[in-house]
């Protein structure tokens, strides 16, 4: 494999894995009631700023194990 087509797949993957994770945790807070895009900063929001930033870091280390299992 390319230099090129691997770094792609790297790239890609990685994309994937984050934005997968970022929505999965996002759609998980809303049905526990928290709501990213509330009217100022208050505990629901916040709360859903964190579990969209932390869905987002596992879902890049799920697509980072998926791609190392795969080479």
């Amino acid at each position: 494999m390319s230099d090129t087509q691997r770094l792609l797949k790297e790239g890609l993957s990685d994309a994937v894995g984050f934005v997968g994770g970022a929505l999965a945790a996002f759609w998980i807070a809303r049905a526990l009631g928290f709501d990213l895009f509330a009217e100022g900063y208050g505990n629901g929001s916040i709360g859903a700023i964190v579990a969209v930033g932390l869905g987002g870091g596992v879902g890049l280390q799920i697509a980072r194990r998926w791609r190392a299992a795969k080479d």
